[in-house]
């Protein structure tokens, strides 16, 4: 009887097997996009669907720390579906870095930007799906940037009216530089690196911590994969061209800001921890026993 099984099963197999075969990419720099692609979707879709709640919920379901909360986790769970392929940049300011320091070929860098702008992409499109009805019963139907039932800022981050445009700069520029120090930190092999199991869970917890302290003035976009294209998305989906005139024309900050200060941050931590911090050496002292030195400065 189990003989007959299997040998009923094995035709089934065989064609799932060749499906298989047909579906698998064999290309490494797709297999980044995508993967990309998917880890932005699903920091995208958790983080926009929490400061949707909060917005189109008037307070009843979740206060700031959600959106800091829902970022952090949804950072955290995109890690975890791209980390094994990509690396799982999800920042087009951090790929750039990479690549400016040589640990990205600069070929590359096409194929994480636009799966990283895809997932981003569609996980405002998701949200924007997801809250239709909930948007339309805020607004009347009225979609706007500002005013009492803006709700733009949902998908993209704009600058509170307190800010001026250097101020807003100034914050973005240090909340990145302080998220890739955050990053080199957690990942040194060569310092004090987390553990190994824990990185996703510990950058989701620094974004969680800069949001906390540096979201006030901007909604701390530090990404412009997490800021352009749900922005593009807002303007083709009833928001109109307002959504780049808003804040002083500040749609290009996101974009600016976070990749200097990702260069800047990446720059303080080589000159000030990297350079130094040569791996440990072995020799034999005088007795033919090994010694364990480490460089100094």
């Amino acid at each position: 009887m189990d003989l007959l099984y299997s040998c009923r099963l094995d035709p089934e197999s065989k064609m799932l097997e060749k499906i298989q075969k047909m579906l698998t990419i064999r290309s490494s720099s797709i297999r980044e996009l995508l993967a990309e692609a998917l880890g932005m979707y699903v920091l995208m879709v958790l983080g926009l669907s929490s400061v949707a709640q909060v917005v189109l919920g008037k307070g009843e379901f979740g206060q700031y720390l959600s959106i800091n909360l829902g970022f952090g986790i949804g950072v955290t769970m995109g890690i975890h579906a791209a980390g094994g392929i990509s690396g799982a940049h999800l920042n087009a300011a951090i790929t750039l870095t990479h690549c400016i320091f040589g640990n990205l070929p600069w070929r590359k860098l096409p194929a994480y930007l636009l799966g990283q702008f895809l997932g981003s992409f569609l996980g405002a499109a998701t949200v924007f799906g997801l809250y239709y009805d909930a948007l339309c019963d805020y607004t009347k139907g009225n979609f706007t940037v500002t005013g009492p039932t803006g709700t733009a800022s949902i998908f993209s981050t704009y600058p509170s009216p307190y800010m001026s445009l250097s101020g807003s700069f100034f914050t973005e520029f240090m909340a990145t530089v302080m998220l890739f120090l955050g990053i080199l930190v957690i990942h040194d092999e060569k310092n004090n690196e987390a553990l190994k199991g824990t990185q996703a869970l510990l950058t989701g917890i620094l974004v969680l911590g800069i949001g906390m302290g540096m979201g006030m003035n901007t909604g701390y976009a530090i990404n412009p994969s997490r800021d352009l294209p749900p922005r593009i998305f807002t303007a083709i989906a009833g928001w109109g061209v307002d959504v780049f005139r808003a804040g002083n024309y500040w749609w290009w900050v996101p974009l600016v800001a976070p990749t200097l200060g990702s260069l800047a941050g990446g720059l303080i931590y080589k000159l000030l921890i990297d350079i130094h911090n040569q791996p440990v050496l072995e020799r034999g002292n005088e007795k033919g026993q090994t010694v364990i030195e480490s460089s100094t400065l």
